[in-house]
């Protein structure tokens, strides 16, 4: 049986360590992944109740509770929770500033010459002047009591963490703050001014204000972060159709789609999704599956096709007999896919955590036992306590919890000024260990649509018969020639009898005669002779192209050929990748013929073909078992699963919103030579961190012996609080400059690299110099392009064609898409009878051009 919980109260990768160890414990529990980002568990169990798995994680002092079983409603209140979550600790760290910036001014401006009230200055004011610091001192301590409650609940279990850092390190500051105003007290009383001015600088009140806010900007921005790791299930969810019209009898009844059963017919007309995965029984329709295959043609699709839910039908009517509903569907199963791979445990380690499972307890320790011996070796109270305070005033967490946000934060930065947005710190940290790239093909190595690459004319006028043919079609691919003859100025000829036939092509009549653009199967089904153009067809199809032959009624006359073409920067990316050790793989649901094409051209060393959504996140997870760390690189719903299940997702910021909110890295520019940037970012900014610790636990391991006495006898020398105060300070210093060396991190290649454009390869034009085919008859027909509002589905588009070819003399084409119908007149048929026929049939005629 498996589960999933919310778990509260973890701050740090020790608390999900510990709440992981203490379920491990039960008998009968096979597995266990807890997510500190998402504040969740799931375990694998047998022979135990989720009853008992929520006390073992109540008795290890964090709250637990077992996920809502409704899919929406639970995201909601979880998206909610983490933006009321990021709001209060917002407050909080405001609050905490204010009160700081008041606590400097009092502790530490006399030093630069600032005025004090008169009651704070010089001897007789030394009580008023601590207990001030004190009073302000409390309420950033109360802001974060968060800090104590769960930092020495942690002490207790035996399990402590970086909030214990934090509460013994500033609470050791605070109570020596007061035994120095009950030391001024008594110095006062007794007329010992020695005893009042020793004191009076010993005062540690703003180091434990210091260190409480500081840990709290880190916070913060992590809180941020948290409140953005539910909406990606949001938007998958929000993509299931609402409602389904199905068929019962001989009526249409809309019913919710969740009371879809399996062997229901359901009616999609165009502009609806589909409400679930199913086979079509009636009907053909143009199917944007992009949503799921993430690939930019449409499909088209007839009885006996597979169509998916959350497609959307662009044109067509069909009717199909449901096979998945509910949880069984392929967006189902991609939502449970990214939930589980956003829940399950990433191996990041947090060095700092990881060590204060031993530091803080030997710390602690090491004070308890220099207190001890000062005692025993004759030394007085004051001496003891004093020496065993320095132990913990100079190994506070201060440089130890700045080791890592401090050079987070200033690679993020310097990732946001190369248009690289870097979501989190555990991406930025994993970024450097990634040995393998996972690529998708669609929109990321190539720009994402078809572009017209080859026009080759047998005869002359082709391109232009073409032309005017195809612009009255909505195919993703006539779309590619039509911009190609207008990039060339190519007129358009009046067309007449068009038709679209069904995943086959296009026909239609110029000046009486009829013309074909179409695939080799209407070719051969018309007995058009295609000798002219086997060697040329054959060779485009190698190259992977979509290739589309132009044909009169006897032959054919040209060829048009568009493929889905790289992007200019890619093979740049992958290069630069290569270079810096990482195996290049691409996955893509295209043929193995186009991926092997596109692999060769970019440089990969793999390509994987015809991977489906689900599959694409199962190769992630091969190459995970296999010890290797991975980043996927991709843009559409379906790369969704395999950036939620990779070590790293990277998102192009011109792909879909779900995409960009699976990813942890998202690249502004859609260049994929940012994503070697990131992972050259990451690789220098974990190197800055263990950096950053060295020195950190250099200035405690050298400073505490120190601060302990280990000189004083031989040498005299001591440690006092403040000056282990101002090591602290001074470890603190070096780990923000070194930090601070990140701004100057540059981006090597970007800029000699061509700017990413929507014409990014030229088209190879072979055309004949003659003109195009002239009319067989003295006069041309004349066109009219009626611009038409009111249609929505195929029967308006139907109804209006009805009404305009009624009229003698005139032949209609409709497109419902562009809201226009291209009218051919063989008659002299005046716009105002025109606009009478459209009006008659219930729609409004908007211009006629």
């Amino acid at each position: 049986m498996k589960s999933r919980f919310n778990v509260t109260g973890m701050s740090c990768s020790a608390c999900s360590a510990h709440v992981e160890k203490a379920v491990k414990k039960l008998s009968g529990v096979t597995e266990v992944s807890v997510s500190l980002m998402g504040g969740s568990m799931t375990v694998e169990y047998t022979d135990i109740t989720e009853q008992q798995i929520i006390d073992a994680v109540t008795a290890a002092g964090y709250g637990c509770s077992v996920k809502g079983e409704a899919a929406a409603q639970p995201q909601q209140s979880t998206v909610e929770r983490k933006q009321k979550e990021s709001s209060q600790m917002k407050r909080r760290l405001i609050l905490s500033i204010c009160f700081l910036a008041v606590l400097m001014y009092v502790s530490m401006g006399h030093m630069v010459g600032a005025p004090l009230p008169p009651f704070m200055e010089g001897t007789q004011g030394a009580v008023a002047f601590g207990f001030t610091q004190f009073l302000l001192t409390l309420p950033i301590m109360y802001l974060n009591r968060a800090y104590y409650s769960k930092g020495f609940k942690a002490l207790l279990s035996r399990s402590p963490n970086m909030d214990t850092l934090i509460a013994v390190g500033s609470a050791a500051s605070v109570l020596y703050g007061i035994f120095a105003i009950y030391m001024m007290s008594y110095g006062l009383g007794t007329n010992d001014t020695a005893l009042v001015d020793q004191y009076r600088h010993d005062l540690y009140f703003e180091g434990a204000g210091t260190i409480l806010t500081l840990i709290t900007v880190g916070k913060y921005l992590e809180s941020r972060s948290k409140a953005k790791t539910a909406e990606a299930l949001d938007k998958l969810i929000e993509l299931a159709p609402e409602s389904a019209v199905i068929e019962r009898g001989s009526t249409e009844v809309t019913i919710p789609a969740a009371e879809l059963s399996v062997g229901d017919i359901c009616i999609v007309r165009p502009g609806q999704r589909i409400p679930a995965d199913g086979i079509i029984i009636e009907g053909s329709a143009t199917i944007d599956e992009s949503a799921l295959t993430g690939e930019s043609v449409p499909a088209e699709k007839t009885v006996g096709d597979t169509a998916l839910t959350a497609s959307v039908n662009s044109s067509g009517f069909i009717k199909l007999r449901a096979t998945k509903v509910g949880s069984q569907t392929t967006l189902s199963q991609i939502i449970e896919l990214v939930s589980d791979a956003a829940t399950s445990k990433a191996p990041i380690a947090r060095i700092a955590d990881k060590i204060s499972g031993v530091f803080v307890p030997v710390v602690i320790s090491l004070a308890v036992i220099t207190f001890a011996i000062w005692l025993l070796t004759g030394q007085d109270f004051t001496f003891a306590l004093s020496t065993s305070i320095s132990v913990l005033v100079i190994s506070c967490p201060c440089a130890l919890g700045l080791a890592t946000p401090v050079a987070i934060m200033a690679g993020t930065g310097k990732g946001a000024e190369n248009g690289i947005l870097i979501k989190s710190a555990a991406a930025l940290e994993t970024l450097h260990r990634i040995d393998t790239v996972v690529v998708d093909k669609t929109g990321t190595l190539t720009i994402g649509r078809p572009q017209c690459t080859d026009v080759i004319e047998y005869d002359s006028g082709a391109l232009a018969a073409a032309y005017s043919i195809e612009r009255m079609s909505e195919h993703p691919v006539s779309a590619a020639i039509v911009a190609q003859a207008e990039k060339l100025g190519l007129s358009a000829l009046p067309v007449t009898d068009f038709e679209a036939l069904f995943g086959r092509g296009v026909t239609a009549k110029i000046n009486g005669e009829q013309w074909y653009v179409g695939n080799e199967r209407l070719m051969k089904e018309r007995s058009i002779d295609l000798s002219c153009a086997a060697d040329d067809h054959a060779r485009l199809s190698d190259e992977g192209k979509t290739v589309m032959y132009i044909a009169n009624s006897a032959k054919a006359v040209g060829i048009v050929a568009a493929a889905d073409v790289i992007k200019p920067s890619s093979p740049e990316a992958i290069t630069r990748l290569k270079q810096m050790g990482i195996e290049v793989l691409m996955l893509t649901g295209d043929s193995k013929r186009t991926a092997e094409v596109i692999r060769r051209q970019a440089g990969v060393d793999e390509a994987i073909a015809e991977v489906l959504p689900t599959g694409k996140a199962e190769h992630i997870a091969r190459l995970k078992a296999e010890g290797k760390r991975v980043a996927m690189i991709g843009d559409g719903i379906n790369d969704a699963p395999a950036l939620a299940a990779a070590d790293v997702g990277i998102a192009i910021g011109a792909g879909t919103d779900i995409a960009i909110d699976s990813a942890d890295v998202v690249l502004m520019k859609s260049d994929l030579c940012d994503a070697a940037s990131a992972i050259a970012l990451g690789r220098a900014t974990v190197r800055n961190i263990k950096q950053n610790l060295f020195w950190a636990f250099f200035y405690n391991m050298v400073g505490i012996p120190i601060a302990a006495g280990v000189l004083f006898l031989p040498l005299g020398i001591r440690l006092d609080p403040m000056i282990a105060a101002a090591a602290m300070s001074l470890s603190s210093f070096c780990v923000v400059t070194n930090a601070l060396r990140l701004r100057f991190f540059k981006t090597k290649g970007v800029e000699a690299l061509p700017v990413v454009t929507d014409e990014v390869q030229e088209c190879t034009v072979n055309m004949m110099p003659a003109k195009a085919p002239e009319s067989s008859s003295a006069s041309s027909p004349m066109t009219r392009t009626l611009t038409i509002d009111g249609m929505m589905c195929g029967k308006c588009k139907a109804h209006v064609e009805q009404a305009l070819n009624s009229l003698n003399g005139v032949s209609a084409s409709v497109s419902l898409a562009k809201k226009q119908a291209v009218v051919t007149l063989t008659a002299d048929v005046s716009d105002q009878s025109l606009t009478d026929a459209v009006t008659a049939a219930g729609y409004k005629v908007v211009s006629i051009e």
